[in-house]
């Protein structure tokens, strides 16, 4: 083994996938029974499930019909 390696010339590995953040957040008890509901209707775990869901919103731009007020 070399004492030290030379990685300029280096690229990323195509096969690997990004890496993903744990992160906390709060949902309404109702929202994960939904999304679990429907992570069983399409074999996925309801985790990637949301997570795809907020994928395609952030991707479109999408943003919340909610009035504060």
């Amino acid at each position: 083994m070399k004492a030290e390696y030379d990685f300029t010339n280096a690229s990323k590995n195509p096969y690997v996938r990004s890496r993903k953040n744990a992160v906390t957040i709060r949902l309404d008890a109702a929202t994960i029974d939904y999304f679990k509901q429907l992570a069983g209707e399409v074999s996925l775990p309801y985790q990637t499930l949301i997570n795809a869901y907020l994928t395609d919103c952030a991707k479109r731009k999408l943003k919340p019909d909610i009035n504060w007020k």
